[in-house]
């Protein structure tokens, strides 16, 4: 099954998030992270999986058992990692870390990925309507591709 993955901190934004996909990408299993560290031991065994990443920047510290506060990383860490691979869907970046989103842009693409970017506005008004818009186009543009890649295929057996 394919599967939207998100590395996303902030509880109200995974939510505003999960009722977008609910609606309109039922069919697919939506997968969130909010440590990059665990993001990339997934992405490791299951980026093929994958239709589509969106990938947030700045991570907040968390509450970790020994009363200190536990980094959970960035978003730069999963993009480091996905630069290292080969590309198998688009991304999105959705930061308000402006320098960082670039840089993490500029190192996917070097290495051939699709990105698109996203900068967040207001509290949540941002993920109904732009962050959505460009994941439905993203998603809706790699099927196309996948069905003429396919069709190709075929057509290339049958001569």
């Amino acid at each position: 099954m394919l599967k939207i993955v998100i590395l996303e901190d902030n509880q109200d934004r995974q939510q505003a998030m999960r009722d977008c996909l609910t609606d309109r990408f039922h069919q697919y299993e939506v997968v969130f992270f909010d440590n990059a560290s665990e993001a990339c031991s997934y992405l490791e065994s299951n980026l093929e999986s994958a239709l589509i990443l969106s990938l947030d920047h700045d991570l907040e510290f968390k509450p970790a058992n020994d009363d200190r506060m536990q980094d959970p990383g960035t978003g730069r860490d999963v993009a480091d990692l996905l630069a290292s691979k080969r590309p198998t869907c688009p991304i999105i970046i959705h930061t308000t870390n402006t320098v960082a989103g670039d840089g993490m842009q500029f190192l996917l693409q070097e290495a051939n990925w699709e990105t698109h970017r996203v900068h967040p506005f207001g509290d949540l008004e941002w993920i109904p309507t732009k962050w959505f818009r460009t994941l439905r186009d993203a998603v809706v543009g790699t099927a196309r591709s996948r069905q003429i890649s396919s069709r190709n295929a075929h057509v290339g057996k049958n001569t």
